[in-house]
């Protein structure tokens, strides 16, 4: 069974009613402004650029933001890119790490509209 389906599809429904309302071509700003009003408007606890710690042999090393983040329990990073690149896989890879978060997605509205989901359960991350 998939993790936080249900979240997930929803997540995925609004991403794609928000590019197909926009198009392509607007900076990720606008994309991050657009989708969070449409998840709080279905109903989820949205939270936009919420810090996040970084910690190493329990001392703070650093920081970063979420673009969204959906119920306490999905990272979204968002993208206006031509596609989804390795590199962007690795940055939300590192936020889940980062955090308690088990699940992320990254949203690219590039030239397409397409969509990768990370898994990166904490049993892995050592604590």
């Amino acid at each position: 069974m998939l993790l936080h389906k249900e979240l997930s599809d929803g997540i995925i429904q609004a991403f794609y009613d928000v590019y197909n309302a926009l198009g392509y071509g607007f900076l990720e700003k606008v994309y991050q402004n657009a989708l969070f009003y449409e998840l709080n408007t279905r109903g989820y606890h949205v939270m936009a650029q919420q810090p996040c710690n970084v910690y190493y042999n329990g001392v703070k090393v650093g920081d970063f933001q979420t673009d969204i983040l959906v119920n306490e329990e999905i990272i979204l990073e968002l993208k206006a890119r031509e596609t989804i690149m390795p590199e962007h896989k690795v940055q939300l890879i590192n936020y889940l790490k980062a955090s308690n978060i088990e699940l992320g997605f990254i949203l690219n509205f590039g030239r397409k509209p397409e969509f990768e989901r990370i898994v990166f359960t904490n049993t892995r991350k050592g604590r």
